[in-house]
């Protein structure tokens, strides 16, 4: 049973997210949060697994409410579920922990694939969100940074791991493809992050894209 915890500060959303996901047999609502702040406490009270959460909210906003779960180490997949379009949330969300962004347009079926997706360890952005993401800023000087590593450092291994990361797949389903064992995936995927110098495996998945390798 995946248990869900709504932050969503309109309760006529909240309900309605509640009445279609308790008809799932494999998902359970166990709390509903107003604002972000709320949305903290209920995390850490009730340990969910996913959190579905709204970004624009009183008390603490839904970037604020990220960053507080990651600094408090909370174990569970959040997925940003918003209705605002701009394209500048996408990015400091998925920095700050998130492992989806979606929006509330977002076919209700094709909502629940994304929770049990994420609560299996995948990385789920709307097309929209993607496209985001891989944007290259519009406006301002050039950044110097030291940016990730070239991809020749990986080995073909490696390539192979960070190919099926940017498909979505999840650890064990990545061991099952390459025919290895589970904590060696954990190895290579480690390896792969380390290499080209990301911190997460949304971060990863985008190197693959913008490199050709997905």
């Amino acid at each position: 049973m995946i248990r869900v915890v709504i932050a969503d500060d309109h309760p006529v959303v909240r309900q309605g997210l509640r009445t279609f996901l308790d008809l799932q047999e494999d998902v359970e609502v166990v709390g509903e949060a107003a604002d972000g702040a709320e949305a903290v406490t209920l995390v850490t009270s009730l340990a969910p697994d996913v959190l579905l959460l709204d970004l624009k909210m009183p008390v603490l906003d839904g970037l604020g409410a990220l960053r507080e779960l990651s600094a408090r180490g909370a174990g569970l997949r959040v997925i940003v579920l918003t209705s605002v379009s701009d394209r500048g949330d996408v990015a400091p969300a998925m920095r700050s922990g998130a492992a989806g962004f979606l929006y509330k347009d977002v076919d209700p079926a094709a909502l629940v694939h994304a929770i049990r997706a994420v609560h299996g360890g995948q990385v789920l952005l709307a097309p929209e969100a993607a496209e985001a993401m891989l944007a290259p800023p519009e406006t301002g000087p050039p950044v110097t940074s030291r940016g990730p590593a070239p991809v020749a450092v990986l080995t073909e291994r490696e390539r192979e791991v960070l190919a099926l990361i940017a498909s979505g797949r999840s650890n064990r389903e990545i061991a099952r493809e390459l025919l290895v064992a589970e904590k060696t995936v954990k190895t290579h995927v480690s390896n792969v992050l380390m290499k080209l110098g990301v911190h997460d495996r949304t971060q990863a998945a985008l190197y693959a894209v913008r490199h050709g390798l997905a």
